[in-house]
């Protein structure tokens, strides 16, 4: 499944984020931009329980337009047509050059068992130097929990993959450091940038659908 405010920024990034004005939307800072993009790259794999029968999940999950900005605060949502969103992820960056990534994200109906979502356009934005490529696929898997903490021994299991490729133009001053040391910093970022926000989401997510329920979801819930 994969904050806006300071919350969200702080993320436990704070090693590699300098709290300078943003670049990315400057003139200057455009015009600087080029050469051979530097290409960040990675596989993720996690899952959500739900105690509640598949059909119920998967009601759940295909209306999505009535969970998913909600869930995803404090990140900015703005619908796009019938399955697609543009998702505002927040604030990121290190050696004082800084973006705000945002993307478009098509949930699209499931096909064979399997939920897929991938980056769309997003008309009239043009990101400023970054490149997103999206894709994840979420399947549900049912089973029962003899010692589930509620009263419902019923449980599915969605589990999810996601592949993430982000291509970024860096200004000339970024493309003087060695190419190992940015190398290293962007996976990091990327990867708490990921796991803190598919974390927040998932939980978020786990709490919504248990409430609709009516079902008591416990907050220390652990994996078993």
């Amino acid at each position: 499944m994969l904050s806006q405010n300071h919350e969200y920024q702080s993320f436990e990034i704070s090693e590699a984020v300098v709290p300078v004005p943003s670049l990315a939307h400057t003139e200057d800072a455009l015009q600087a931009i080029g050469g051979t993009p530097t290409k960040f790259y990675g596989r993720y794999h996690d899952s959500m329980e739900m105690y509640a029968k598949a059909c119920l999940v998967g009601e759940y999950l295909n209306a999505h337009s009535s969970w998913f900005s909600r869930c995803a605060e404090p990140m900015k949502v703005q619908p796009l047509g019938e399955n697609g969103y543009a998702l505002g992820i927040g604030r990121f960056g290190s050696f004082g050059y800084e973006v705000e990534p945002k993307i478009g994200l098509e949930l699209l109906p499931p096909e064979d068992g399997i939920y897929r979502i991938h980056t769309i356009p997003i008309p009239g934005y043009y990101p400023p130097g970054y490149d997103v490529d999206y894709n994840a696929s979420m399947r549900m898997i049912e089973d029962t929990a003899n010692d589930a903490p509620t009263s419902i021994n019923q449980i599915t299991r969605v589990e999810w993959e996601l592949d993430l490729v982000v291509d970024i133009h860096f200004p000339k001053f970024i493309q003087r450091l060695p190419k190992s040391l940015v190398q290293s910093t962007g996976d990091r970022l990327l990867n708490q940038i990921v796991r803190q926000v598919s974390k927040r989401l998932t939980r978020k997510v786990q709490q919504d659908f248990h409430h609709s329920l009516g079902i008591d979801f416990p907050v220390n819930q652990k994996k078993w």
